[in-house]
């Protein structure tokens, strides 16, 4: 019986993961980088980078992948360069891409792994969010991740908290409504890298369902003015100096133009003709995955907000 039971469970689990690019960032930071930016039966779900960070103490490891499969690929890559023990892991936000590798390492470093995370991403986890997640990740790879189990984080990581690991200490941002409620920000204090989640991304632009433009506006700019960052590395495309000033530049140029289409009394429609004509939106569009299928949406969330702003 416990043998068919094995059986069944093995049957009904995704397949393995390949091994990804692992990139040296800093003396203490790697990723495990991918360069999709959407979740497909060919990438089964690997699609948001994994970022390791060595300290003294063992590794800390910030967003852990949309699966058990992909987590156990991460926990490959680290033993690449390091033996040390997992001592924490951190979910920059609640989106399945970022938190549902988390059972691969309670797994592998024990059940009392502690996972941080903010308030309300861990309440929103914690909920039927989790496990929809879960549930749209595997549609979305037509059942490559199947076998995760939803890990809930068991620590909250507040703005302004300090994480000591060791040698290295690591500070919490968080400014409120950015791609969501509640995204934080880690930086890597000693080696002035910091990943940002989605709040940035890498030719790309996150999905602003939950989230806000002057608000993701407000939190690049804290984040430039209150750390001495020299990396920013993002949860979904290459890590970049320079990420977060283009990244503000495009929002500007899709907010903006709304923000003046609602302030004149034009629709949706004359919004959307100013930002297609924007500078700023021109030189960013022909690099930005998705930026066809999403741009509409796009402009009609930044327009909504425009209209609430004016309210």
């Amino acid at each position: 019986m416990l043998q068919a039971a094995q059986s069944a469970a093995d049957f009904i689990r995704g397949p393995a993961v390949p091994d990804y690019p692992l990139k040296r960032l800093s003396p203490r930071v790697s990723m495990v980088w991918t360069p999709d930016g959407f979740p497909t039966p060919e990438n089964r779900g690997m699609m948001a980078n994994i970022s390791f960070i060595e300290t003294s103490a063992g590794v800390v490891v910030v967003d852990t992948g949309a699966s058990v499969q992909i987590g156990e690929m991460a926990i490959r890559r680290l033993r690449s360069f390091s033996s040390k023990p997992v001592v924490a892991l951190i979910n920059t936000h609640f989106h399945g891409d970022h938190f549902l590798g988390n059972q691969a390492f309670v797994d592998a470093f024990g059940k009392a792994l502690p996972i941080y995370a903010h308030p309300f991403s861990r309440e929103y986890i914690s909920g039927a969010a989790g496990n929809m997640w879960r549930s749209m990740m595997e549609r979305w790879t037509n059942g490559a991740t199947a076998g995760t189990e939803l890990v809930v984080p068991t620590h909250n990581a507040v703005h302004g908290q300090e994480l000591q690991f060791g040698d290295t200490v690591l500070r919490v941002h968080h400014y409120g409504v950015a791609h969501t409620p509640g995204d934080i920000c880690v930086e890597v204090v000693q080696d002035k890298v910091v990943m940002v989640g989605d709040v940035a991304m890498n030719r790309r632009i996150a999905n602003m369902d939950e989230g806000s433009y002057l608000g993701s506006l407000k939190t690049m700019a804290e984040l430039t003015r209150n750390t001495q960052a020299k990396l920013w590395v993002p949860g979904h495309g290459d890590a970049s100096a320079t990420l977060l000033a283009e990244q503000s530049e495009l929002f500007e140029g899709i907010y903006r133009p709304c923000e003046q289409a609602v302030k004149a009394g034009q629709d949706e429609a004359a919004a959307k003709a100013r930002v297609l004509a924007d500078p700023r939106v021109m030189k960013h569009a022909k690099h930005t995955q998705g930026w066809d299928s999403n741009i509409g949406k796009y402009i009609s969330l930044a327009y909504l907000e425009a209209e609430k702003e004016a309210f």
